[in-house]
Order: structure tokens, then sequence, then C-alpha cells
């Protein structure tokens, strides 16, 4: 297969063929995806898709819970591409911080709420809800063996 160029249009069919060829969905009953095709989403804005046979669709799941503050919000993306420009990421490892994380970091401690008489004031990013977890068992384990 040649590789293809942003401005080559595709047919629902021809990504579809791909898509099945290529692509492994998760949550998926193959068999049955390869039997009718795989909804191809083409475009965005606010809180609907629209897939590429022309039909709109309200997306209650918000791309899967990570679009909740819906599609085409143009601060949002100018945001993200001045980040992008300046510093896309960096890891915290090795004592080093960026300046993004650490505004984050203040402003949801500052949002976080007090819980009798204790209060959140740190925090600890990771990707994901497995990562997360574990992150959180090796730091009490750790808290534990440094009490002793």
């Amino acid at each position: 297969m040649t590789a293809l160029t942003p401005s080559q249009a595709l047919s629902t069919h021809e990504i579809q063929a791909m898509d099945s060829a290529h692509f492994i969905h998760p949550f998926t009953d193959h068999g049955d995806l390869a039997t009718r095709g795989a909804r191809v989403i083409v475009k965005s804005e606010g809180i609907y898709v629209w897939d590429s046979e022309g039909e709109k669709l309200l997306d209650a799941m918000s791309g899967l819970w990570c679009v909740n503050v819906g599609y085409g919000r143009k601060a949002l993306a100018q945001a993200a591409f001045d980040q992008m420009m300046t510093l896309p990421f960096y890891n915290s490892f090795f004592q080093t911080t960026n300046v993004p994380a650490v505004k984050l970091a203040t402003r949801l401690a500052a949002l976080a709420p007090k819980v009798g008489d204790r209060t959140f004031e740190h925090v600890f990013y990771s990707s994901s809800g497995s990562e997360s977890n574990d992150s959180n068992v090796r730091m009490v384990r750790r808290y534990w063996d440094l009490l002793g």
C-alpha cells in the first residue's frame, strides 16, 4: 500500500477496508465489525460529531470522556498550540519541572476541598487509572517504609 497524503479524499468504503485490514478496536466483536464496517467519524463541533455519510450524532460519551468541554473550542486549541510551540512536554523525573505542571498543581491544590482538618496540597500526575492505582500503592508502601 502506498502512503496517503492528507489531501487525498477517501470514500467511506476505502476507510472501512483500511480499518478492517490494519486497525484493532478495543471491546469489539471483530467478526461483527467485519460484516458491516466501522462508522467513520470525520468532523465535530460543540457536542456533535458527523460520520462520513453526513449523519449528525450527539456525542453523549464526550469522545470516550476526554472531550468533556466539547469540540471546536478555539480558545482551548489556541492555548494547546501555544504550549506545543513553547514546550509540548517535559517529564518531572531527575528533579525537573515545567511551568504548566506547576501552575496546574497549584490550582488543583487551591480547588481541593478541606476534609476535616486535612488539606490536599500536593498533586501527582499520571496517564491512566491503572497507573494512578499502581503509583498510589507504591507511595503508600514507601510512606510506611519511611515510618518503619
